[in-house]
């Protein structure tokens, strides 16, 4: 016989803002002490991105993921990336079987809800490619056949900064297609207290339960998309962007992309504020997060370094605000 159900009276209903932080603060009962970058990755989770971690050994980045999974009543995997992961370890391959005289497409790890990709710059750029469509297009192409992801797709990759011998870096395409890259930062002295008090005897992720399910996660970016964005705001973030391919410091600026996700996650910041609509200073603030990975400076690295991140911070600054 069924459970019974719980019916709960509409004017107590938590609204999907309320949701969003009963999971901000479901994931933070395990990884404590940077309540900042778990709501930079809910963030990018409802505004249908994906996240790339990336810090030192030990802070914590596939704990994080999996505290984002577990909170989440969603289908799960973890592929760790080595150098001899191949494309179709991932996506998945076509096999003939000899029973039936046919050939059956063997879905690979992608085909899930929310994917961890471990230590991502450990794979070749062959590998690393596998990913694009799918972040993208939410769908992978085997032998000239389309597959389709189900909804939601969520990816988590990580990567260390460090022990960078037999790593890869990831290529441009690819930074492109992440909302965010979080960096986690070591813990302060009260907090780390408390994570060893926590984990002396206990699993962090042991009494972390589903508080979402997918339709619910479904319908929180439903709203964030209906977040009314008005006309010279429009207009705001497409002066960020266009700036930073008129940088004098930058080889390359954003991509329409950047702009895309400069949009959808101002949209999800005034979501969280349970506001119908963007104020400048959501753009402002997503513009720091979602710019900076996906720029180059002209000395040739990637961003995400001091100078890139200073660029951000004076084109945000200088760019004229809508009256």
């Amino acid at each position: 016989m069924s459970p019974p159900i719980n019916k709960i009276h509409p004017e107590t209903a938590p609204t999907p803002a309320a949701k969003t932080r009963a999971l901000i603060a479901n994931i933070c009962g395990a990884f404590i002490g940077k309540e900042n970058v778990v709501t930079q990755a809910v963030l990018a989770l409802i505004s249908g991105g994906h996240v790339l971690l990336e810090d030192v050994p030990g802070l914590g980045k596939t704990l994080l993921a999996k505290a984002v999974a577990q909170s989440v009543s969603a289908e799960f995997k973890r592929v760790q990336f080595t150098a001899d992961l191949l494309p179709s370890d991932i996506t998945g391959v076509t096999v003939y079987s000899q029973e039936r005289h046919d050939f059956t497409f063997r879905r690979g790890p992608i085909f899930t809800n929310i994917l961890l990709g471990d230590e991502i710059n450990r794979a070749t750029p062959r590998t690393q490619s596998s990913l694009l469509e799918a972040m993208e297009e939410h769908h992978v192409t085997v032998d000239g056949t389309i597959h389709r992801l189900d909804a939601p797709f969520f990816v988590i990759a990580t990567q260390n900064p460090v022990e960078l011998e037999g790593t890869y870096p990831l290529p441009f395409a690819q930074m492109d297609r992440f909302i965010v890259r979080l960096s986690i930062g070591y813990l302060e002295r009260s907090a780390e207290m408390r994570m060893l008090r926590q984990q002396q005897h206990h699993d962090p992720l042991a009494r972390v339960e589903p508080v979402m399910d997918c339709p619910g996660l479904l319908e929180i970016q439903k709203a964030v998309q209906d977040v009314r964005l008005d006309e010279s705001l429009v207009g705001y973030v497409v002066d960020i962007i266009r700036a930073t391919r008129q940088s004098e410091s930058l080889e390359y600026g954003a991509s329409p992309r950047g702009s895309l996700d400069l949009q959808t996650y101002s949209q999800a910041t005034a979501f969280l504020a349970e506001r119908d609509y963007v104020l400048p200073d959501d753009i402002k603030s997503a513009a720091r997060l979602v710019l900076p990975h996906r720029l180059i400076t002209r000395k040739g690295t990637r961003a995400v370094s001091v100078s890139a991140r200073a660029t951000i911070d004076h084109i945000v600054d200088s760019v004229p605000v809508p009256v």
